[in-house]
């Protein structure tokens, strides 16, 4: 039996898909209701949250492998002690539960920003860790501390391996998380950033997640990471599979500092998440490169999708989901 949390999100529903098409048990954490997800009626769900110890408790009976791919991802410093609770706790949480339950490995999917994604010197690898000079985001810090979790799991004698993907590309909600660029792309969004990042095509994240959790590897962090591009390239690339207008103006520093005080003054009447945080925006501009070859030292014959292919495939899955 394998228990999977954030089972709907982007990493969750195509790691389960595929689970399920190994012939692998699922079992998966609901809070209020099922979920409408294609996959929903092949797995066995259970009503439970990270945050409520008894319940996770409850899931673990009879589990062996646990992939904890629940997580909150915002910028909004408004929701800071939240995210902090939901990523942290939650994390130490389900490692308790992993511990006391005995399953025999955890996969905990972190991310490059629990690296410290601002380094512009050099190549970004698995040595490096979140630090205050290195990173300006509450979120990364949020998934550093939870890795520390899973660390102190290990040295409790829990067997688990943790993965740290770039910017993951796949169908998901476009109108949330990383998918949310190709509805932009799509919107024929105009502007577009110096930076460069690493991007991964979700297929890859669970091919590799897969890989991880069935060999014998334990107290080892992976980075997962197909390509490093400039953002305005990928962009472009989705505009184009799309057949819109790709981003044409640059977002200078000066632009992005008066946008991203626009909109935290915005957010403060409406309510609502700001598009631009001063975070995102030193983010977007960083030009960061990746190293993903530690993965290759343990699985050589493991190979990246081409980003080229991986946006085509995806942007034609996003027509057909949303009658485009």
């Amino acid at each position: 039996m394998i228990l999977v949390t954030g089972a709907t999100g982007l990493v969750g529903s195509h790691l389960v898909a595929q689970l399920i098409k190994d012939g692998k048990k699922i079992r998966a954490i609901y809070r209020s209701a099922i979920p409408s997800i294609d996959t929903a009626y092949e797995i066995e769900w259970v009503k439970g949250d990270i945050l409520d110890v008894e319940s996770l408790e409850q899931a673990m009976v009879g589990v062996q492998q646990v992939y904890h791919c629940a997580a909150m991802v915002s910028f909004n410093p408004k929701k800071k002690a939240f995210l902090h609770q939901t990523n942290i706790e939650g994390t130490a949480n389900v490692v308790n539960a992993c511990l006391d339950a005995g399953v025999q490995k955890l996969l905990f999917v972190s991310s490059v920003a629990a690296l410290g994604r601002i380094r512009e010197s050099g190549p970004i690898d698995e040595r490096m860790n979140w630090t205050e000079e290195s990173s300006n985001s509450e979120y990364g810090k949020s998934k550093y501390l939870a890795e520390m979790e899973v660390w102190r799991g290990i040295g409790e004698g829990l067997n688990a391996v943790i993965v740290n993907p770039v910017i993951i590309l796949g169908a998901g909600d476009w109108n949330n998380g990383s998918s949310g660029i190709f509805k932009s792309a799509y919107d024929e969004f105009p502007w577009y950033t110096a930076g460069t990042s690493g991007f991964v095509d979700v297929q890859d994240v669970v091919k590799a997640m897969i890989l991880f959790m069935e060999h014998d590897i334990s107290a080892e962090r992976f980075i997962l990471s197909g390509e490093n591009l400039p953002y305005k390239e990928v962009f472009t690339q989705i505009a184009k599979n799309f057949h819109k207008k790709p981003p044409h103006r640059k977002v200078t520093s000066l632009i992005a500092a008066i946008v991203w005080r626009m909109e935290a003054i915005k957010a403060m009447f409406t309510g609502k998440d700001p598009l631009l945080t001063r975070e995102t925006a030193k983010t977007a501009a960083a030009k960061v490169n990746f190293d993903n070859t530690k993965i290759t030292r343990y699985f050589s014959n493991f190979e990246y999708t081409s980003i080229t292919q991986s946006l085509e495939r995806i942007c034609k899955e996003l027509t057909h989901k949303h009658n485009l």
